[in-house]
């Protein structure tokens, strides 16, 4: 991969209540030192808008799209369709289902239009930046000290023996 300290990384979600749970993505994306932006996008109620998003995502330096949807969420799935840029699915919980819905139509890509599908809601978003991270380390080797300090850190974190 071509070093570009540029890349940044795109969370995009389907509604403001998403944001919620795509913050936390935020949340590690600043520790982490990895530049970023944030939209509200909807599949259904502004295609035009994510077609634009997608379409243009390379041109605007991004490295990485985490798109958070829940219900039907379809978001993930027609970005990646426009997009050669990894797009990682974060399934936002729902009301009705508590996300499984969200999950399931975020995991079942034809192939051919991948996703990267995390885990449902906050641990989802949280890996999700962690991932989007690993892979913009790939060419910013700044970023990849931060990522290794960070996992260093957790694993002395964890105690040897119980109290």
């Amino acid at each position: 991969m071509k070093k570009n300290k540029n890349l940044k990384v795109a969370i995009v979600m389907g509604s403001q209540s998403d944001f919620k749970t795509m913050k936390l993505s935020a949340n590690i994306l600043k520790k982490m030192g990895v530049r970023f932006e944030t939209k509200i996008i909807s599949a259904h109620r502004t295609p035009k808008r994510m077609y634009e998003f997608a379409e243009s995502a390379s041109r605007n330096n991004i490295g990485v799209i985490i798109a958070g949807a829940g219900g039907s969420a379809h978001l993930p799935g027609m970005i990646s369709a426009i997009t050669s840029i990894p797009v990682l699915g974060v399934p936002v919980e729902s009301k009705k289902l508590k996300g499984l819905d969200s999950l399931l139509s975020i995991a079942q890509m034809p192939k051919g239009i991948p996703v990267g599908t995390l885990a449902i809601g906050e641990d989802g978003a949280i890996n999700a930046a962690l991932l989007a991270t690993a892979i913009i380390a790939n060419s910013n080797p700044t970023v990849k000290k931060k990522l290794n300090n960070w996992r260093s850190s957790q694993t002395r974190s964890v105690k040897k023996n119980p109290k």
